[in-house]
């Protein structure tokens, strides 16, 4: 108890999934936390189960796309709880409809998730590290993706903007790091959100467990966990970094797993 006991942490995307699984994390670890969603209805209800729990909470309404909107989700935390100390930028979007191949893909999307996969990460930093320089220090964590570091074939414009989130994290690690604020990200694989296994069958969700280095897939509290930790004292000296939170599915080469099916499938026929 108490990893970031007085914090006060700005969750965006927070009424459900990663987000909700992370404000919880950090108001049982003492943090008072905002949270900041478009769903203001689940982002209330998220933030009273936090006070029934003992926590510190309050919601906030937020559209990512619109820079007035996270300007004043920054100013309602620092009105609400005099400062903010970290921040937590999570607030993501894909479509696999429109986020086809470069020669498909709808150019209005692309435009869209950079804005508001990548955009907002910039604004969000933009408008809460004046705050933190007057707290004397915070940290910012960002939401990347492993679509940012391997590719795919379709999804073009979500893993641009995810690796942009990714190097975006390193120049505001470097700019503002003599200011006392560490900015890292996270870098998730597949996570068995809602969303995920809402959209996703389940032989899809197999075959990512059948890659994966690990036995299982991940699930939202294995990222909430880790942006706990950097976002607490723990990772006082560590900065710039994204860490990849993805079972290890892109460790191996990709054809390890047909290889030791095969194997194993003729020695069975011996």
């Amino acid at each position: 108890m108490g990893r970031v006991q007085d914090k006060v942490a700005l969750i965006t995307g927070a009424a459900s999934g990663i987000g909700l699984a992370t404000a919880k994390l950090m108001a049982k670890e003492g943090a008072k936390v905002v949270i900041a969603d478009f769903n203001i209805e689940g982002a209330k209800e998220v933030a009273a189960e936090i006070k029934a729990e003992g926590g510190e909470a309050t919601a906030v309404f937020l559209d990512a796309g619109q820079e007035d909107s996270i300007k004043e989700a920054v100013e309602f935390t620092v009105n609400t709880y005099g400062t903010i100390t970290v921040l937590y930028n999570n607030v993501g979007l894909t479509n696999l409809k429109k986020d086809l191949d470069v020669v498909n893909m709808d150019l209005d999307e692309w435009d869209r998730l950079m804005n508001i996969n990548l955009k907002s990460v910039l604004l969000g930093s933009r408008f809460a590290i004046p705050h933190m320089i007057k707290a004397g220090g915070g940290s910012i964590i960002n939401t990347a993706s492993m679509a940012g570091f391997a590719s795919d074939s379709i999804r073009s414009a979500y893993g641009a903007s995810k690796a942009g989130v990714a190097h975006l994290t390193k120049y505001i690690a470097t700019q503002y790091g003599k200011d006392n604020i560490r900015c890292n990200a996270v870098a998730p694989g597949l996570i068995l959100t809602p969303a995920a296994e809402n959209s996703l069958p389940p032989a899809m969700l197999e075959i990512f467990k059948k890659y994966n280095a690990l036995p299982y897939n991940g699930e939202p509290n294995d990222i909430g966990y880790t942006v706990l930790f950097l976002a607490s004292d723990e990772a006082k000296y560590i900065t710039g970094q994204t860490i990849k939170v993805e079972g290890g599915h892109y460790i191996a080469n990709p054809t390890i797993a047909d290889v030791n099916e095969l194997m194993k499938n003729a020695q069975d026929n011996q």
